[in-house]
């Protein structure tokens, strides 16, 4: 590609792309590109003008990379997301400038009479607006600015009433834009991700890519998973939890012909689906939707503020009341109309927590609504589970040791065969152990059937495998010992987890699994003491012996050992039945109902997907300092809404004292009022954690 370089600096580099015309797509597409390459730290392309602004770290491999771009090129053109804002925002820029455009026009060439009968038309809008509100029996903002611009025309100032509703205009489209821009941001960082799916071909399944499937691909999903893609169900039945499409908690039962929608999770059962539509269509819109529509997204400060706004337009209207009759000046009286605190009170809050969530991304955490963030804040007990959370998120194996005549390499692939259909931190440690050991091994077995907290159950032609507990395997399915070796078993290392494998009713290994603790879990667990939390338990299904070792180690408050979903449930259940604000942080599917129960459960992303979908917040599983960047920034978002609440109430008070004594023109507060919205609405946007 042939461009120009129009300035250069030490790091910085401005270039002009030798083309006619560059279009959206073809802006984003350059853009996109030069963030891939690791030597661009950072890069803006303007589509109007065709330039393109670098910060590089090697100078001769930005030229050589812009000499070899082409907007043909596939592979570049792959790395633009469905939506990067550059559309949206072309948009609003568009409309700024031509509602711009038509004020200078209509204020310098249209007859002053003219202008007149246009304001009265225009005028009409607002005082149906009113009216319209008045008969459902609400008094709201649109009744204020409707006398103001009736008082005005009634008085035959046509030029105030003119410039009250384009300062109206103005600052309707500035507040749009402002909310649009910040959902859409938070929108394009909340994407569905599924890095690989099971590929159906006959009798032998496959893990692939998720890029490698096409149109029509048929695909296999089990309990705890997330359905990668648009699809319908060819084969088997299962129970789908559609929370992010329609918002209803409750499990969809699906069937053979049912659709299936990508982002959707199977609480329950397992099934083939066949792909309709490999972008996953409407993902996005999706999302947007239900960050604008659930309610979840009203924290109380917010709901407070947005009734308190109600209920503030009585007063400004009896203060513009009280204002002629003292004053007998109806310029003052507009003045306080042109003041109301609506616009900021509920625009301001709902971006303050849209950007708090935005911000939260950078710092690896998703999270679903500002009531969640809220809880956090208030939060004074957190539960966490142990594996997979306090513990290290790859624990790993150990030692295997085998009973009877089994095969140590055998039993592990075996094992990794059946663990590999339903990953937690556990079966991804078994599964990593056979990859290392080069342990391939084909699907021999028949349906996998995975029961919560307890194992996994399979067969091979004809003989039953059991994988999981003690409980499950020795008491549920009622497996025994090889003759003889009832010592061996005793002697099995305490300072492991034990992971018991059987083959046709007879115990033929146990995989020793070591679950290191996390390195920041006690420090982590000290500065949430620190900010504030006042009771901090532990659960585990594990046994007393290793819940007990942990516990001391990461200076846990309480913990309970050998516990099954519902027990860890019903233990959230009378945290908050007791008055206490209950956080859960759980990576599994037995960890699901907890994490429901709770104010706001949190899940660990490396976990399973019905857990990522049933919590309310999302974090790294790299590092648990994220739980602490997560309480820091809801506590900021607090202070922030609060401090917003006072800065407007006490603004346009200012600003209505100052109508009514007569020291600024209605045209004046508007303009005041319309801007402080908007500044306040900016600096919402700007991020908590410095």
């Amino acid at each position: 590609m042939k461009c120009q370089i129009l300035h250069s600096s030490h790091n910085r580099l401005r270039v002009h792309i030798l083309r006619s015309r560059m279009t959206l797509a073809q802006a984003d597409i350059l853009e996109y590109y030069l963030r891939s390459k690791p030597f661009v730290k950072d890069v803006k392309v303007f589509d109007r003008t065709g330039d393109a602004v670098i910060i590089f770290t090697d100078r001769a491999k930005v030229i050589s990379a812009l000499s070899a771009f082409s907007y043909e090129d596939k592979k570049a053109a792959a790395l633009v997301p469905e939506h990067t804002g550059r559309e949206l925002s072309r948009e609003f820029e568009d409309r700024l400038f031509y509602m711009l455009a038509r004020r200078i026009i209509s204020k310098r060439m249209i007859p002053a009479p003219i202008r007149f009968g246009i304001s009265v038309i225009k005028a009409s809008k607002h005082i149906l607006e009113a009216l319209k509100s008045i008969s459902k029996g609400r008094i709201e903002v649109t009744l204020l600015d409707a006398v103001a611009i009736t008082v005005s025309l009634l008085r035959g100032d046509h030029k105030t009433a003119s410039s009250v509703m384009f300062m109206l205009g103005l600052g309707e489209l500035l507040e749009d834009w402002t909310h649009k821009r910040s959902v859409d941001d938070l929108a394009r960082t909340m994407s569905l991700g599924v890095e690989k799916v099971w590929l159906h071909n006959g009798g032998n399944d496959t893990l692939v890519p998720i890029r490698d499937i096409s149109e029509g691909d048929e695909i296999i999903v089990r309990t705890g998973s997330m359905i990668p893609l648009d699809s319908k169900i060819i084969s088997g039945e299962a129970e789908v939890n559609q929370a992010t499409l329609t918002g209803e908690a409750l499990a969809v039962h699906k069937n053979e012909g049912s659709y299936v929608y990508a982002g959707t999770v199977v609480e329950q059962g397992s099934c083939v689906i066949k792909v309709d539509k490999i972008t996953g269509s409407g993902k996005y819109d999706r999302i947007v939707k239900m960050i604008e529509d659930s309610e979840k997204l009203k924290s109380e400060v917010e709901s407070r503020a947005s009734h308190l706004a109600d209920k503030l337009v009585p007063y400004c209207l009896g203060g513009t009341l009280l204002t002629y009759l003292l004053t007998r000046n109806a310029t003052k009286a507009v003045s306080i109309l042109m003041v109301d605190f609506s616009c900021a009170l509920k625009l301001a809050m709902p971006i303050s927590v849209i950007s708090a969530m935005r911000e939260g991304q950078t710092y690896g955490m998703t999270v679903k609504g500002g009531k969640f963030l809220e809880a956090v804040a208030e939060a004074d007990t957190m539960i966490f589970d142990k594996t997979g959370t306090l513990t290290n998120s790859e624990p790993e194996v150990a030692k295997i040791i085998t009973f009877g005549e089994n095969d140590e390499s055998e039993a592990l692939r075996l094992a990794a065969c059946l663990e590999e259909h339903y990953p937690h931190s556990i079966a991804n440690a078994v599964v990593r152990a056979a990859y290392e050991r080069g342990l391939v091994h084909e699907e021999l077995h028949s349906e996998v059937e995975y029961v919560v907290a307890h194992g996994i159950a399979s067969s091979i032609q004809g003989i039953k495998i059991v994988l999981g507990s003690y409980h499950f395997v020795f008491e549920d399915e009622g497996c025994t010992l090889p003759e003889g070796e009832q010592k061996k078993f005793d002697e099995l290392p305490d300072e492991y987890s034990h992971l018991f494998l059987a083959v046709g009713g007879v115990l033929a290994a146990v995989i020793c699994i070591e679950d290191p603790i996390r390195k920041e879990a006690k420090a982590v667990l000290a500065k949430l003491k620190d900010l504030g939390v006042k009771k901090i338990v532990m659960m585990t299904g594990d046994s007393e012996r290793t819940a007990r070792a942990v516990a001391n180690k990461v200076g846990v408050d309480e913990f309970y050992a050998e516990v099954l979903p519902e027990d860890k449930a019903e233990f959230v259940k009378r945290e908050r039945e007791s008055g206490r604000k209950v956080i859960m942080i759980g990576d599994g599917v037995n960890d699901s109902p907890a994490l429901s129960e709770a104010d706001a459960g949190i899940a660990i992303s490396s976990g399973a997907a019905i857990a990522r979908e049933v919590a309310d917040i999302t974090i790294s599983a790299e590092d648990l300092n994220c739980l602490v960047k997560l309480r820091e920034l809801s506590m900021a978002l607090m202070k922030r809404i609060n401090s917003n609440y006072r800065t407007i109430i006490g603004f346009n008070f200012g600003l209505m004292v100052l109508g009514a004594t007569g020291v600024i023109a209605p045209t004046t507060s508007a303009l005041l009022h319309n801007s402080s919205t908007l500044a306040i609405s900016i600096g919402s946007m700007r991020n908590y954690i410095e």
